[in-house]
């Protein structure tokens, strides 16, 4: 397929800034594969679409404030650090802006010298992997030092770091949100039990690779960038149970999606375990365990537009979204939801 497939023009100011002071008011467009009809609600509606006996998987990551800003040692030249992957106590992956005179044996100060790194590796990429020194506690320090690293499509400075977290992350990781789960609240997820939907979480850290563009004409020759998951015991039983008595799995996010056909088995159980994904879903491919998506609406020609015209088709989600612009939704990780049912 042609990555111009998945192209789709979008006015600059549907792109949500800022997200909404109630989570929960967002809009819900609701997508019915079977009848093919197009509903437009809220998202405080969605139960109205979930039964007794569903399970809802969501992803527990929490994004680092991992944008550092600092000098180089030496030249005192203003740096950026994005944090990508943890390797261990002291190591990191990271993007360095500007990264091209970085090389191995480059010094960095933040915090007037409360955290420095050094360069001890230049991945073909073109990201490093750094050494920092420090003491005291690593996540104080980073929660002192670093901001939220918001997608380059917002401008606007985020006033409180919490609502760049869903209100059940849990295990720190990802350098951006999960940004489906930014709707759901402790109240709504309460309403969700109390009707008998379960919930199960998973791992996904994501990695600011999510927001790269796909840079071949051809989808099938896209190289799909590597994040870890896991998936507990416990989750896979929940899982697994709700498949067996004939409950649908409904995913909280493209994140959960990738988690789960990551480690699905040929009748649609899925293994504990934890790892690297790599997985790349685009149109053609056969889900195994994954029966509806709650998602917001994605950047064009992104891998996260593939990913949903997989599960319905391509046609069909193109329509969605130009009747979304034409009733001016809000785009992308602050904006609205859809629910592909």
């Amino acid at each position: 397929m042609d990555i111009k497939d998945f192209y789709y023009d979008l006015p600059e100011e549907l792109i949500a800034q800022t997200p909404l002071k109630d989570r929960t008011a967002s809009r819900l467009m609701v997508l019915d594969r079977k009848t093919g009809d197009i509903s437009h609600r809220h998202f405080y509606d969605i139960a109205d679409y979930l039964n007794d006996g569903d399970c809802l998987v969501m992803n527990n990551t929490r994004v680092i404030p991992a944008r550092l800003y600092g000098v180089k040692e030496n030249s005192g030249g203003k740096i950026e650090f994005l944090l990508l992957k943890r390797i261990d106590l002291y190591t990191w992956e990271v993007i360095l802006r500007p990264g091209k005179k970085a090389k191995v044996g480059s010094r960095f100060i933040f915090g007037e010298g409360l955290l420095k790194a050094e360069v001890i590796e230049v991945r073909d990429d073109g990201n490093r992997i750094v050494r920092f020194e420090f003491d005291g506690i690593w996540e104080e320090l980073l929660d002192k030092l670093g901001e939220m690293p918001l997608p380059p499509y917002i401008k606007e400075k985020l006033e409180d770091k919490n609502r760049y977290q869903t209100v059940y992350s849990k295990i720190e990781g990802s350098a951006a949100a999960p940004t489906a789960g930014l709707h759901f609240t402790n109240k709504l997820l309460e309403k969700l039990h109390k009707k008998g939907v379960k919930t199960a979480f998973v791992t996904l850290h994501v990695g600011l690779g999510t927001f790269r563009p796909v840079s071949v004409e051809k989808i099938e020759d896209h190289k799909m960038h590597s994040e870890f998951y896991e998936i507990s015991e416990e989750t896979a039983d929940i899982i697994n149970e709700t498949r067996r008595n004939g409950g649908r799995i409904i995913c909280v996010g493209t994140t959960s999606v990738r988690t789960l056909e990551s480690s699905s088995n040929d009748d649609g159980t899925v293994t504990a375990g934890s790892g690297d994904t790599a997985i790349f879903i685009y149109p053609g491919y056969k889900f195994k365990t994954v029966d509806s998506l709650i998602t917001n609406f994605h950047l064009p020609e992104s891998t996260l537009m593939m990913l949903i015209s997989a599960l319905y088709d391509r046609d069909s989600i193109m329509k969605a979204y130009t009747e979304a612009i034409a009733k001016k939704y809000r785009f992308f990780s602050f904006g609205d939801a859809m629910m592909i049912l």
